[in-house]
């Protein structure tokens, strides 16, 4: 049995395996699918793929010559603002939290995503057009464990004004708290906390959508950025309120929070139990604390495996 352990050793040295282990995964067959990048305003086609067992989740810019691949790690994120970006091998790709998101919500461990542009399109502004594909194309299980880090210690990163902190559970679960402060009177205070598993991340958080305020939208639409994005491709708040648009949730905005929390964790590379909770965080910070459990967790070799 040990031998069936030892690539995820070799990978995943560092990392502990808890007793309630699962098989990774990845999806059953090929699935495509289209939008616009809000960024560059380019027409954008994905086609996800399945990939083999323990090579994770990379992006293939297909569009370049020679095609680019860009591993989904931690080491590959560069900050830039309001979303996470990847580069590796001379090639970046732009805005990814969402369908990270989606993968590490549905448990997605082995996926190519496949790119002719450098950027994935933003659809509405949440992760549902990949939730609906990857449930389109269906879910295969695969031969090896996946590995856990289990976090066995409180750390913060960040300060007192912004923060994302994690703490022991001791119960296999991955929780994810966000406390959202934002100094708009249609946004404020607002709490959300999920215990994240693939049916829960699907009912209450891959729909919930980015949000931005008209002020900041038209100033990034003057600096030429998001020429193509209305109030109806995601949340726009104006002094009155939410702009030609409905909340799909009266908490979204928390909850799309949380949303990025789940896609900036993929970047570990496997899973997490644990409490992680978030206050004023963004793509930065929940970055810091991939690359801290990394820091804090390389070198402890224990591994404990079911009967």
């Amino acid at each position: 049995m040990l031998a069936r352990f030892s690539s995820l050793f070799r990978r995943f040295g560092w990392i502990v395996l808890p007793f309630s282990y699962r098989h990774q995964r990845t999806i059953s067959r090929p699935v495509a699918l289209s939008g616009f990048g809000f960024w560059t305003g380019e027409d954008i086609d994905v086609e996800l793929r399945p990939a083999r067992t323990g090579s994770g989740i990379t992006f293939v810019r297909c569009d370049l010559s020679p095609i680019r691949r860009i591993p989904v790690r931690v080491e590959n994120q560069i900050d830039t603002p309001r979303r996470t970006t990847l580069t590796a091998a001379g090639a970046t790709v732009e805005m990814v939290e969402h369908v990270l998101a989606a993968l590490g919500g549905l448990r997605i461990d082995n996926c190519e995503i496949w790119s002719n542009a450098g950027e994935m399109p933003g659809g509405d502004g949440s992760s549902l057009a990949f939730v609906e594909a990857i449930n389109t194309c269906g879910i295969a299980t695969q031969d090896e464990l996946q590995p856990r880090l289990i976090i066995d210690d409180d750390f913060r990163v960040g300060d007192e004004g912004h923060f994302i902190e994690a703490s022991p559970r001791d119960d296999g679960r991955l929780i994810v708290e966000y406390d959202l402060d934002y100094p708009h009177a249609f946004v404020g205070r607002q709490h959300y906390e999920i215990d994240v598993t693939p049916e829960t991340f699907q009912t209450h958080l891959a729909a919930a959508r980015t949000f931005i305020m008209e002020k900041e939208a038209r100033e990034l639409q003057a600096r030429g950025f998001a020429q193509r994005v209305t109030e109806r491709d995601l949340l726009v708040f104006g002094d009155d309120g939410l702009v030609d648009n409905e909340l799909r949730f009266t908490d979204e905005c928390v909850r799309h929070k949380v949303l990025d929390v789940v896609g900036d964790l993929v970047l570990l590379g496997c899973d997490v139990q644990g409490h992680i909770r978030a206050f004023r965080s963004g793509h930065t910070l929940n970055a810091g604390l991939v690359k801290t459990l990394l820091r804090r967790y390389k070198g402890k070799e224990t591994w404990r495996f079911s009967a």
